[in-house]
């Protein structure tokens, strides 16, 4: 029998506030044997994280009250019961026994220290050495990891890193004192699909050369089936599903697990509804899941959305000709610039009237400048932007600020686009008023009020602020503050890429309902080729700045002209 490093036994978790307790985990019982992956799989608030954090003891007691369970780990021969052993005790078991990979691994290092120096302190913390030694070790660590030139790796600042580089760098964190079992919570969810791959083969091969049992955490299911040897589904804090990943994929029984499945864009056609949990299940007033027999998704109530798609004989809104965006990089003794980063390197491309561009590439790519250089939110060094026959480099203030009415934009983060002290619903009619389109204030309201129930929200909303609502409430709230005046053009910058899947549907659902009923042009930017092909009508695809090839998505998707564009099709999660 394989050996069970670690054994969670009617784990059951509350969270107490001002004497009232909520429940945030419910009678979890998990294992995980040596030399195995085991994925923990459901939406943001389903107790992923409190269940990985509690194995840790990082959860704050209070709030938190462990109310019922054991956590058994079982690193060598001793069984050890985390809820019993002294606080003191905990540390030689933190990145030693147990190592634990964060989602944002920005956040998780310290900016002030060396990268180097971070993974050498985690070593010698729990094996004293010489310094040199530990130098030596950190290094062959960065090579482990793929980092390139480790040596010059072991002396940069975070900051100086990319989102790959930097959690490669946590992973050798983790991996610094060669632990029994590594948890990995979200670890590539905001990365680009070619670095998440990279990412995932290397938490592979490092789990088969050391043995360790490995949690891994998402909201993924296409992740799960590319590395996970078993799945476990969590619902609200309870664990609807637990089996084999093949087994799972082909023969899965809760409704919330095949929502999970369903929802994916990859599996389904341009156009068509995606199915969310809402077409699976539902809720009675006692919580109890009553599964809907009648489900959207396997094709009998398939919503085509029958617009038409524009081609390069329609309408030309914009023409972006020879743009070139260059930051300086460099600067001489005397604060002259001798090198430029070419963010946007002479490219030049037409944006058809109600068409959807999905523009793609990886990190750094260009993309995020290129949208915002449109808008003129960035200044371009050279080239032209022609809006409706307009020159939007050269039109005056007066005029920029009549056509700016016409183009929005929605950011990728919702939660830092908006206002934390303003409520939600003066912020989507700020654009109203600074504007001048409806002066009087209840009118306004009213305007907002519809507008909150075309994104799916409701008129109680309108009072509250940002942090009372969930990721996708919030991206919902962005877009209603995009449409508010009507836009002709509009922008999507990555405004789905760290939702969950399900989520994610909701949102790409409302975007194609919202564009069929305000007829605007849009932008959809993102490194993910999946969605973009879903949403599109045409793929352009960006690599260091310029453009890697364009054409119809369906084009790009299944018969790419570029070796660039085939690795990003590649690298996409697709499950088994």
């Amino acid at each position: 029998m394989p050996h069970k490093i670690l054994d969670i036994q009617d784990l059951s978790i509350d969270f107490v506030n001002n004497k009232i307790a909520r429940k945030a985990l419910q009678n979890i019982d998990i294992s995980v044997f040596r030399g195995e992956i085991l994925a923990i799989v459901g939406e943001s608030g389903s107790g992923k994280s409190i269940t990985a954090l509690s194995i840790l003891q990082l959860l704050n007691t209070p709030p938190a009250k462990y109310t019922s369970g054991k956590i058994l780990l079982t690193p060598g021969a001793d069984c050890i019961d985390i809820l019993q052993i002294p606080r003191e005790q905990l540390p030689s078991i933190r990145g030693n026994q147990v190592a634990m990979i964060f989602q944002e691994p920005m956040s998780s290092l310290n900016p002030v220290l060396t990268c180097g120096y971070q993974v050498m302190e985690a070593i010698r913390l729990h094996n004293p050495m010489p310094k040199s030694t530990a130098i030596e070790h950190t290094i062959s660590l960065f090579e482990k990891v793929k980092l390139p030139d480790p040596a010059h790796i072991f002396h940069r600042y975070p900051h100086q890193l990319s989102g790959g580089q930097k959690q490669r760098v946590m992973i050798a964190m983790a991996m610094s004192c060669n632990p029994s079992l590594l948890i990995c919570d979200e670890p590539t969810t905001a990365l680009d699909v070619t670095v998440q791959k990279s990412i995932l083969q290397l938490i592979k091969e490092l789990q088969i050369q050391n043995q360790m049992g490995v949690i891994f955490i998402t909201h993924d299911l296409g992740i799960v089936g590319e590395i996970a040897d078993r799945v476990a589904v969590m619902y609200k804090g309870k664990i609807v599903e637990q089996k084999s990943t093949n087994e799972l994929f082909k023969n899965p029984k809760h409704p919330y697990t095949r929502a999970l499945l369903a929802c994916r864009t990859v599996l389904h056609k341009k156009g068509e509804r995606l199915p969310v949990v809402g077409d699976f299940m539902e809720e009675n007033e006692e919580g109890i899941i009553i599964e809907k027999k009648s489900i959207l998704g396997d094709g009998s109530q398939a919503i085509q959305y029958s617009q038409p798609i524009p081609s390069e004989s329609g309408n030309r809104i914009f023409s972006i000709q020879n743009l070139k965006v260059y930051f300086p990089s460099q600067k001489s003794f005397l604060g002259k610039v001798t090198t430029y980063t070419k963010a946007i390197d002479d490219i030049s491309f037409d944006i058809y009237e109600g068409e959807t561009l999905g523009l793609v590439g990886e990190s750094g790519c260009g993309k995020s400048t290129l949208g915002r250089t449109i808008l003129r939110l960035i200044d371009a060094t050279a080239g032209g932007i022609q809006y409706k026959g307009f020159d939007l480099r050269t039109a005056n203030p007066k005029t920029m600020l009549s056509i700016r009415k016409e183009m929005q934009i929605i950011f990728q983060d919702p939660f830092s686009s908006l206002n934390p002290r303003i409520r939600v619903g003066d912020a989507i009619s700020e654009p109203l008023l600074v504007h001048g389109i409806i002066p009087n204030r209840l009118a306004r309201k009213d305007r907002v009020m519809e507008l909150l129930e075309k994104v799916g929200m409701k008129p109680e909303h309108y009072h509250r602020y940002p942090h009372e609502f969930s990721g996708g409430q919030r991206q919902r709230i962005v877009i209603a503050r995009a449409l508010a005046l009507q836009p002709s053009f509009l922008i999507c910058d990555e405004s789905v890429s760290a939702l969950d899947v399900s989520v994610q549907a909701q949102v790409l659902n409302l975007l194609n309902d919202l564009k069929k009923e305000f007829g605007y042009t849009a932008v959809f930017i993102s490194h993910d080729l999946s969605v973009v092909r879903y949403i599109s009508d045409r793929i352009m695809v960006m690599n260091k700045g310029k453009i890697e090839e364009i054409g119809s998505a369906e084009q790009v998707y299944h018969n790419p002209q570029k070796a660039y564009t085939r690795g990003l099709i590649e690298s996409i999660p697709r499950g088994i």
